[in-house]
């Protein structure tokens, strides 16, 4: 893996001149990755030599606040190693993020942000299943690593649209970033409130798209499109192992958490067909299936056994397929489900039926999600009449 390597660079942008004083920063490279954080310490090009500071009152002073700068630096990718989840494109605001809640510890009113989080995470997560317990350290190790907001004057309308605007730019849905980010830092604020700490709620100044859960039909597959992508002539198994969850996923209506706890071992035969019984490991509710044939083949291809792979991997996968078949958006593990039950009422399934499979707890749910496909079926069926 190797070991980080750092390096004190001055006016690498080539700005300074005799009057003008350059910017110090840190270089570091990690398995040939380099990354740049500024130190904050400026000086002229006559007061920089070898790597130290010098004809300055302050050069003592400023020296001493480059090597605690390294120290901290070393301290937070150390920590991040034996974590084993260093990421060197969240480095930079992670140092940063790091050095700023060291230093404002010790100002009265700066209290830092993490620490408090992290308290209410665990009062929170008690009681509730893994998979929201895991959504909740998920969200914790990702806002660390942002290090956009690191004590409660961070907590700004400005500084949450910015939060937002980073979601963003790495490809999320509005419904993705408001359920799994922003409802996050909202309840943490929520808890602050109710304690005294804030006394507004900063959500309440700016509009962030929470998008319905029923936005998410418009990421599923007509029938046509998935026969596409079971038809597509894949060149590597990465490709083909992630195609075949895919079609696994939209056979079973399973969703990726559920998929990864598949256990062949649970398929029971019941009338002469192939029936799965399971729990959501996201609400703990009972779901039901029959492993249809195409279903039945897949896993027989890899002897009961599905090639998993991580939801990351997964994803990326099958961005490339989509992108192959010729798929209007960014194809990903979350359409699956919902092509499947797609397919399934548009086959004239009754809706108990599809929302035992997907494991809702009524029916009123369902309705709710794929409310916009159910009027298009009925307009689709008095158009029937009307051509009789």
């Amino acid at each position: 893996m190797g070991t980080p390597v750092f390096k004190l660079l001055f006016d690498r942008r080539k700005r300074a001149s005799k009057t003008k004083e350059g910017a110090i920063e840190l270089r570091i490279t990690y398995n040939r990755i380099q990354k740049h954080v500024t130190t904050g310490v400026r000086v002229l090009p006559k007061q920089w030599k070898d790597g130290f500071i010098v004809n300055r009152l302050d050069a003592v002073e400023l020296q001493q606040s480059l090597d605690m700068f390294v120290a901290h630096a070393r301290k937070v990718i150390n920590e991040q190693l034996e974590a084993g989840r260093l990421d060197m494109q969240t480095i930079v605001a992670l140092i940063g993020g790091k050095m700023k809640q060291e230093a404002s510890a010790n100002v009265p009113g700066q209290r830092p942000l993490l620490p408090y989080f992290r308290e209410r995470a665990d009062i929170r997560k008690h009681g509730r299943k893994a998979d929201s317990q895991a959504r909740y350290e998920r969200f914790l190790r990702w806002f660390e690593g942002w290090g956009g907001m690191v004590t409660f004057y961070d907590l700004t309308e400005l500084n949450i649209l910015k939060m937002d605007e980073v979601l963003s730019a790495k490809g999320m849905c509005a419904y993705s970033k408001w359920n799994n980010y922003h409802r996050f830092l909202n309840s943490f604020i929520l808890d602050a409130i109710n304690e005294g700490i804030m006394r507004r709620n900063p959500y309440k100044g700016i509009y962030i798209d929470k998008a319905p859960a029923g936005d998410a039909l418009d990421k599923c597959l007509s029938r046509e499109e998935f026969e596409r992508i079971a038809a597509l002539e894949l060149p590597t198994n990465y490709l083909r192992h992630a195609r075949d969850l895919f079609l696994f996923q939209t056979y079973t209506c399973l969703s990726y958490t559920d998929l990864v706890a598949f256990d062949p071992e649970r398929v029971r035969e019941v009338n002469g067909r192939q029936m799965y019984v399971g729990r959501r490991g996201k609400t703990g509710q009972e779901y039901v299936f029959m492993l249809v044939g195409p279903a039945r083949r897949i896993l027989e291809r890899y002897g009961g056994r599905l090639p998993l792979m991580s939801n990351q991997k997964y994803n990326q996968q099958l961005k490339n397929i989509g992108v192959m078949a010729g798929i209007k958006g960014a194809l990903s593990s979350h359409w699956a489900r919902h092509t499947g039950a797609t397919l399934l009422l548009n086959s004239g399934a009754e809706m108990e039926v599809v929302s035992r499979v997907l494991g809702h707890s009524s029916t009123k749910m369902t309705r709710q999600v794929y409310a916009k496909l159910l009027d298009e079926t009925v307009a689709r069926a008095m158009s029937r009449l009307e051509e009789a």
